[in-house]
């Protein structure tokens, strides 16, 4: 069972930013298209990023030109990078396979306050 690790959130100010890892295990993660996720208190998990196999990328129009998925297949790793944090992204974020999740982890809070 492949096992998931968020990290990287905070506290951080509107306009701020900042960069999520996600480590995952497993020989087989450079073949396997990754997402990022984001649940707020109260609201359903929604996706706000997709990675391929091959790094070709695609965003929620909520984050679409503020954040920036990227992958180290060496690393078994994926990154999500936000820049000009709003509010609004306040949530636990998770990466999990895209379609056919695997198991969540525990994922990383987001807070976005002044």
């Amino acid at each position: 069972q492949v096992q998931l690790v968020e990290s990287g959130g905070g506290l951080v100010q509107p306009g701020g930013s900042l960069r999520l890892s996600c480590s995952a295990s497993g020989s087989s993660f450079r073949l396997i298209a990754m997402g990022w996720y984001r649940q707020a208190p109260g609201q359903e998990r929604e996706l706000v990023a997709t990675i391929s196999s091959g790094g070709s990328t695609n965003y929620g129009d909520s984050v679409k030109g503020r954040f920036t998925a990227s992958r180290d297949n060496a690393k078994n790793t994926v990154y999500l990078q936000m820049n000009s944090l709003k509010p609004e992204d306040t949530a636990v974020y998770y990466c999990n396979r895209f379609r056919v999740p695997w198991s969540w982890g525990q994922g990383t809070q987001v807070t976005v306050s002044s």
